[in-house]
């Protein structure tokens, strides 16, 4: 049998935990309410510790700005490196720019080009917001985020747990190497995944192209769609109703 100290800390725990769901709700609707108002967005991801004046940073730069041209609102993790360079890119085009900024012990100091600012504890919370405003996701050289956020991203496209969108890499002397291993060991020797899978991603070297990828795929019904589905719930069948009404 639980001792009262034993039974005093499993419900101490149990609120904690109670208390938990209902920050994670908050973040939520925080989200929601925030990212409702922008329009169709264009998710750049990239690494953190990309400085101004390099190759892929002046890139990012030119890239936010390529989006908002085409009317698109421009999302990042809202960091420094390539998330600042797309965001500045953005402000500089007096476009939509979004930073969804994650609380971490180091690395993430949110950059000054936002236009809309979101502040997310949870992981989990901040990805949903990502991908379910994205038509599109352009990637430049990254760590262990950007893949994570890559691979998430084409498992959701893969899994029809999305709608599919374009997702463009930028580099190919960054990524063709692991183009490379993913179509000669986990299709080609394991077959863990079928040929088609590699046609989920495109690589390119050139923003303009990237960018054109996106708007070309753009269908504003299958955006709205994934934005705002229908709501799951029992059908409400009538048919007895109307004979009653023709009595």
């Amino acid at each position: 049998m639980d001792t009262a100290k034993e039974r005093l800390d499993r419900e101490v725990a149990l609120s904690r935990e109670t208390w938990r769901l209902f920050r994670i709700l908050s973040e939520f609707v925080d989200g929601f309410d925030v990212m409702s108002e922008i329009g169709a967005g264009v998710t750049v991801f990239g690494s953190a510790r990309t400085k101004p004046g390099e190759k892929y940073y002046d890139m990012a730069v030119e890239c936010g700005k390529k989006i908002c041209a085409k009317k698109f609102a421009v999302i990042t993790g809202g960091g420094p490196g390539i998330m600042e360079a797309a965001n500045k890119g953005a402000m500089e085009c007096s476009g939509h720019s979004v930073g969804l900024n994650i609380d971490l012990p180091f690395e993430q100091t949110p950059n000054p080009y936002q236009t809309h600012k979101i502040d997310f504890r949870y992981f989990f919370v901040r990805k949903v917001m990502f991908v379910k405003y994205a038509c599109g996701f352009i990637i430049f050289p990254g760590g262990f985020g950007t893949m994570d956020e890559l691979f998430e991203t084409i498992t959701l496209i893969q899994t029809q747990k999305i709608h599919p969108f374009p997702v463009v890499l930028i580099g190919h002397d960054f990524w063709d190497g692991l183009i490379d291993w993913i179509k000669s060991t986990l299709d080609d020797k394991f077959h863990t995944i079928s040929p088609e899978d590699l046609d989920l991603i495109q690589v390119t070297d050139d923003v303009d192209e990237a960018v054109q990828i996106i708007y070309d795929y753009f269908e504003p019904s299958k955006w709205k769609s994934q934005v705002r589905p229908a709501m799951p719930g029992p059908s409400l069948k009538t048919a007895h109703l109307e004979k009653d009404l023709e009595k």
